[in-house]
């Protein structure tokens, strides 16, 4: 760390993060930081604004359901260093697939969800909410409904 780099303690990392100082523990045992922390003389774990930034590629691809496994993959290609740029590509090009997948998935469901909301605003604003799901699910907007 050079002196121009400022010295975080995982306190205050927590707090830039949102990760716990659990979850940053767990991280460094689980081996997903790009680099070896360091530690001061007291043996405490010191971070830079790199750790940080790191860290918040972490928690988003975290958050967007990459195995740890993965991260960790992708995090030992890094501390390897040139040469394996391919392999880092093609970790992160199957996340974003399964990410786009993901999306679409969720488009769909947002779909069907505004469909029934629209059921329910026609129903409610007909007086006849109280007969939705008498004889099955109701599929189908007033309008249609004939």
């Amino acid at each position: 760390m050079t002196t121009a780099e400022t010295a975080l303690s995982i306190g205050e990392v927590s707090a830039l993060t949102g990760l716990t100082t659990h979850t940053l523990r767990f991280y460094e045992q689980e081996g997903l930081f790009a680099a070896p922390l360091r530690r001061n003389a007291a043996g405490r774990r010191m971070f830079t604004q790199k750790e940080v930034e790191w860290l918040k590629v972490c928690t988003k691809l975290r958050s967007s359901g990459m195995p740890l496994p993965e991260i960790r993959r992708y995090a030992e290609l890094a501390r390897e260093g040139a040469g394996n740029e391919a392999e880092r590509f093609e970790i992160l090009r199957r996340h974003e697939a399964r990410v786009q997948q993901q999306v679409a998935d969720l488009q769909e469901a947002l779909g069907i969800i505004r469909t029934k909301v629209e059921i329910y605003a026609q129903h409610l604003t007909a007086g006849t909410a109280d007969r939705l799901w008498r004889n099955g699910p109701e599929c189908a907007p007033l309008a249609d409904a004939g």
